[in-house]
């Protein structure tokens, strides 16, 4: 995921966003961690969520 512009906000979702990824990309080579990388995609897709809405927030002012 690359740098994208924005407010403190937006930002901070992303870097979140790809702390999960690196996560996710570390439990896949342990074993009995799939139930976890779940989880944690579930988080992830709930920010991509909050992070698209706030990009909507920002377009409108």
């Amino acid at each position: 995921m690359s740098y994208e512009a924005g407010s403190r906000e937006c930002r901070r979702l992303v870097e979140a966003k790809e702390n999960l990824i690196k996560t996710m990309e570390s439990l896949k080579h342990l074993q009995n961690t799939e139930e976890i990388n779940l989880n944690l995609k579930g988080i992830y897709d709930k920010l991509e969520l909050m992070h698209e809405q706030r990009k909507k927030i920002e377009h409108e002012d």
